[in-house]
């Protein structure tokens, strides 16, 4: 009961992120699409990014749900059991 309450308190203080103008013109939307999708399962953030992001920089949402993609993969591999921890 209590992991399962700090991965909701985890997740909702990812939700509620805002990005400087620094971050948001040194972003590697790859790899903030891997971070929301990976450890948390998130789903993907990206008008988030870019509704924060838009008077600074166009995000790249191509990029993002790349990574989103690439994340949410190891996150459902974790998730399963299936990832293997050893060599044979």
């Amino acid at each position: 009961m209590r992991s399962s309450a700090l991965f909701l308190l985890s997740v909702l203080v990812c939700g509620c992120t805002t990005m400087s103008e620094n971050e948001c013109r040194s972003a590697d939307w790859y790899q903030l699409g891997y971070r929301d999708a990976d450890p948390y399962g998130l789903r993907p953030q990206f008008y988030l990014y870019e509704n924060q992001c838009k008077a600074w920089v166009q995000a790249s949402e191509a990029e993002y749900m790349r990574g989103w993609v690439d994340g949410y993969r190891e996150y459902n591999t974790k998730m399963s059991g299936s990832e293997c921890c050893g060599s044979r």
